[in-house]
């Protein structure tokens, strides 16, 4: 008996890292259907809801679909005027930012001793020595695999909604063998899940218009753009709030004169994160994601390092989901105590 245990182990050890080499080769399937298992989780209430109002399932799939397109049809617009705000800036201001961040990098390579050929352009000298076809062939490139990305998850939204893939059922036929025991741990993972992504999606919300007001506040250009920016950084937990703290107040220091000001624009900045994120999320998310720090730093790095900037989005949602499954069996319990 103890050698058929240390057999299995050495033989858990072995599968693992296939199983994330898996994960990491086969991102472009594995993606889309993590994406649309938690997006369809989102929608399985509604679902049942006209279900029980006797609507027919393609009727009810077909509404789905229109409010997700409507969705991204609202993001598109408010893309649009963001970049509409920033192609209708005066010309003085990017001569302006220029010369800020040309200062900005002579007096470090004062301070490092950097010595470059005089008469240099300083620009062009740090970041402008890539080809610019290799610049644009990577820019398609991220362009036809979001387009991929997208179609293929709006895909396994609609399979999972239809019920082609039920997820509860592969719940209570793998991990979970009593019925009623997976359909109460499918509801609860439903539950937790609808409830971050609601709080997430407010709290970032609130954060964007924050940053937007405070914009325009302190008169910094393109106060739409950074708060759709903080708005959608936000959902990257942890690292998203310092991004876009530290990218606004650098955009700042370009156009700001004042020091006092940018560093009263910095603390507000920090402010409006620390309320929304330090003090208002944990309350409204309650005890259902007390994940520790330390986990969730390990949990981003883990998933952003297999699957990039998905990965660090979906990460919370993954950790949360194994939490829920861990606590299901005793052997296990112990790891989920320690994510707690």
């Amino acid at each position: 008996m103890k050698d058929l245990r240390t057999t299995n182990v050495l033989l858990l050890l072995l599968v693992i890292p296939v199983i994330f080499y898996l994960l990491k080769t086969l991102s472009f399937i594995f993606i889309p259907l993590v994406s649309a298992m938690f997006i369809a989780l989102l929608f399985l209430p509604l679902l049942r809801w006209l279900s029980r109002k006797k609507v027919p399932k393609y009727l009810s799939i077909i509404c789905i679909v229109a409010i997700i397109v409507g969705v991204f049809k609202l993001g598109g617009v408010l893309i649009g005027l963001a970049s509409n705000e920033i192609l209708s800036a005066n010309s003085m201001f990017f001569d302006k930012a220029e010369a800020k961040l040309v200062d900005l990098v002579v007096s470090l390579e004062e301070f490092f001793g950097i010595t470059r050929i005089q008469g240099n352009n300083v620009l062009m000298h740090y970041f402008g020595n890539g080809d610019i076809v290799n610049k644009i062939g990577f820019s398609l490139d991220f362009l036809s695999n979001l387009l991929s990305g997208t179609l293929m998850t709006a895909f396994f939204v609609v399979l999972l909604l239809s019920g082609s893939v039920d997820f509860e059922k592969l719940l209570n036929s793998t991990l979970i063998k009593v019925k009623h025991s997976s359909v109460k741990i499918f509801r609860k993972i439903e539950k937790d899940i609808i409830k971050f992504v609601i709080v997430k999606f407010v709290i970032s919300l609130f954060t964007g218009v924050g940053f937007g007001l405070a914009c325009v506040a302190f008169d910094v250009s393109f106060p739409i753009f950074w708060g759709l920016f903080a708005f959608t950084i936000n959902f990257v937990q942890m690292v998203g709030s310092v991004v876009s703290v530290g990218l606004l107040s650098a955009f700042a220091f370009v156009e700001m004169e004042n020091m006092s000001g940018l560093l009263f624009f910095s603390l507000v900045l920090t402010g409006v994160q620390v309320v929304m994120g330090a003090v208002l999320e944990p309350i409204f998310m309650g005890k259902t994601f007390s994940v520790n720090i330390i986990a969730i730093l390990i949990m981003l790095m883990f998933w952003g390092y297999i699957w990039g900037i998905p990965g660090l989005i979906l990460s919370i949602p993954i950790t949360v989901f194994v939490k829920i499954i861990m606590d299901q069996f005793p052997r296990y319990r112990v790891i989920a105590e320690l994510l707690s």
